[in-house]
């Protein structure tokens, strides 16, 4: 993980600036768009769509006395490529587990089988002592 993603993670750590982010996701709004859809103050969202701008999440673009936002890909594809470094980990780590569980089948198939074995063989072993009882 790079100094760029750590400072998206911590951005986005904030439940506004996640939802500004999620709102985003739907395409360009500008601040009062977004303070409204969030039921914020413009001041917050202004300062939130700061510090998202700031750690490279957003860009703006002025257009007259109107800011409108849109989120960048870079940031996201940087996290999604760190993701994915942790597939193989956990794939290895599921076939490890996959392999212990087939195991522990085998074993409780292998316990099972010498169980209806040994029942088998004290039952026979009553009835001969049972047998051999009534014989005398």
């Amino acid at each position: 993980m790079n100094i760029g993603d750590t400072r998206t993670l911590s951005a986005l750590g904030e439940p506004n600036r996640m939802a500004i982010v999620e709102l985003l996701r739907e395409g360009e709004l500008t601040v009062g768009e977004i303070a409204g859809r969030l039921k914020i103050r413009q001041p917050q969202a202004s300062k939130h769509l700061k510090v998202l701008s700031d750690n490279g999440i957003l860009e703006m673009k002025a257009e007259a006395n109107r800011r409108i936002y849109k989120l960048r890909a870079e940031p996201f594809q940087s996290l999604e490529t760190w993701v994915k470094s942790f597939e193989k980990i956990m794939g290895e780590r599921y076939d490890k587990l996959d392999d212990y569980l087939q195991e522990i089948q085998k074993n409780r198939k292998r316990n099972l089988k010498k169980l209806k074995i040994n029942k088998k063989k004290e039952r026979n072993n009553a009835k001969s002592k049972y047998d051999f009882k009534n014989r005398k």
